[in-house]
């Protein structure tokens, strides 16, 4: 490949790289909407309960939709930033070539995971949807609309995941990974 060819498959990762970023943020900044919706949420649950004497039985099922909203939607910033949960023992002792390969081999890892929550996702959220399935406690609210944050959050793992492998073909590394990691490959 000649430098100019190299140098565009560079600069075309990188933009990919800055756009999936965006999204990224994006999400991850919904999860922590969420989060702050379902403290609020459980501090008027217990205030409720234990002042009033008034239980309310949806709070907790709702408290559950969001942490499924949190997790979901935060876990793809989490990829994008290196910021999973990974084994150091045998990466810190790898070198160039070996520890690229490595770095390569775990994101690829994390995007069959990110495919398997995209197509087992919709296909509960299509089974859920098609028999009707209703929430227990708030009957108006169908559960494939929470079941489908699962496809959404691994959709956007994905995403995340084909940008860093788009930047290490490349011969780059991930700029998140670079900037949050002091360990990042050299």
């Amino acid at each position: 490949m000649s430098d100019d060819a190299h140098t565009i498959v560079q600069r075309t990762a990188r933009g990919f790289e800055a756009a999936v970023a965006t999204v990224s943020r994006v999400a991850a900044g919904l999860a922590a909407l969420a989060c702050l919706c379902c403290f609020t949420l459980v501090c008027y649950a217990i205030a409720m309960r234990y002042f009033f004497n008034q239980p309310q039985a949806w709070s907790d099922e709702a408290v559950a939709w969001l942490v499924t909203a949190a997790v979901m939607l935060a876990i793809p910033e989490a990829q994008r930033r290196g910021e999973h949960i990974g084994v150091d023992a045998l990466t810190e002792k790898l070198r160039g070539r070996s520890k690229r390969a490595a770095a390569l081999l775990g994101v690829v890892s994390v995007a069959a995971v990110a495919y398997l929550f995209v197509s087992e996702g919709l296909e509960m959220v299509q089974f859920t949807h098609m028999i009707g399935v209703l929430s227990n406690v708030l009957p108006d609210i169908p559960l494939w609309a929470v079941q489908a944050l699962v496809p959404i959050g691994g959709a956007l793992l994905v995403l995340v995941t084909v940008s860093q492998i788009l930047c290490h073909l490349a011969g780059l590394e991930p700029l998140s990974v670079r900037k949050t990691r002091p360990d990042a490959l050299e």
